[in-house]
């Protein structure tokens, strides 16, 4: 899901190789276990392998993307740890890749930053497209039903390949579409703009130190997402509008707190700074992609990633 690294390294350890020798059981076994989870998962979508097979391949190529652009670049950087979530609504919360050291060099910041949502991308929009074409459309219940979060590219997405879509009703998704809107949900949460995430990198490489105060900011709008949902949520069944039970209403409104926990945790082991790179500027290509980066984040943004009614 994203990358570390530790500031309080400073060796570039000629012994890395064998230390991803030795832990290469653990690798194994996490992706093992989530390829489990992610396929039991599959079956609330309506089919394990249909879901679980195009997850794990965009995951995977989010995963190769930091891990071959941290090669590329001479970076001690481990395998994937896949995370497994058993019995939860993907059976996943991604991976990790964990560098010894902090990246020296802006653009190898940005390259290892930028090339795993760009990856994940790559895999992801071909995925979410077929399964749309296969998605058939019909009216939501008017209880009793998941609503996935929308964004400006996936509504856009829907548009060209399911076509359009009558008030009131909805893509029915197959489970092969609902792996590719995992697979944007997941970019999403990597793109923001803060501390050690994917986004983190990418605006740190573009903004260098100024970023730090500009994640702050971002850090502190999760609570306010937090209370925008509360409002849309909890404000009908407070003007006798909605039969939804409260703890329905919270728990469709909790998404962005646990993320600003999850932030909260990462700043206390990593620091809620980015740790700085060396002296140098940041090419005119990469520039250009890095606003691209911060683009992709603006239109993959859900304010309401998953709601029950």
């Amino acid at each position: 899901m994203s990358d570390a690294s530790d500031p309080g390294r400073s060796d570039l350890s000629d012994d890395a190789p064998r230390d991803t020798s030795k832990r290469l059981w653990l690798h194994v076994a996490l992706f093992g276990l989530t390829a489990v989870s992610v396929f039991k998962a599959g079956t609330f979508f309506g089919s394990g392998p249909l879901f679980a097979i195009p997850l794990l391949s965009i995951l995977v190529a989010h995963e190769s993307g930091h891990y071959i652009a941290a090669r590329i670049h001479g970076v001690p950087a481990s395998l994937p740890y896949f995370i497994p979530v058993p019995k939860s609504l993907f059976g996943t919360l991604g991976a990790v890749i964990t560098m010894r050291e902090r990246i020296r060099s802006r653009n190898a910041l940005f390259d290892i930053g930028a090339s795993g949502p760009l990856a994940g991308m790559v895999v992801a929009l071909p995925v979410l497209a077929y399964g749309l074409m296969h998605s058939p459309i019909a009216p939501n219940p008017s209880t009793g039903y998941s609503q996935e979060g929308q964004s400006l590219l996936y509504a856009l997405m829907k548009r060209v390949f399911a076509g359009a879509i009558p008030a009131g009703s909805d893509v029915q998704m197959h489970p092969t579409a609902a792996a590719g809107w995992v697979g944007l949900l997941i970019t999403m949460i990597n793109l923001l703009p803060w501390g050690q995430l994917d986004g983190g990198h990418i605006a740190f490489a573009l903004f260098g130190e100024r970023q730090n105060k500009y994640a702050r900011v971002v850090r502190s709008c999760l609570p306010l997402l937090v209370v925008y949902n509360l409002v849309s949520f909890a404000g009908p069944i407070l003007r006798h509008r909605s039969a939804m039970p409260y703890a329905v209403a919270l728990a469709n409104s909790a998404f962005w707190l646990v993320w600003y926990v999850v932030t909260g945790v990462m700043a206390r082991f990593f620091g809620a700074d980015h740790p700085p790179f060396e002296h140098g500027s940041l090419t005119a290509p990469r520039r250009i992609t890095a606003w691209l980066c911060l683009t992709l984040f603006v239109v993959l943004f859900m304010p309401t990633p998953w709601a029950q009614y």
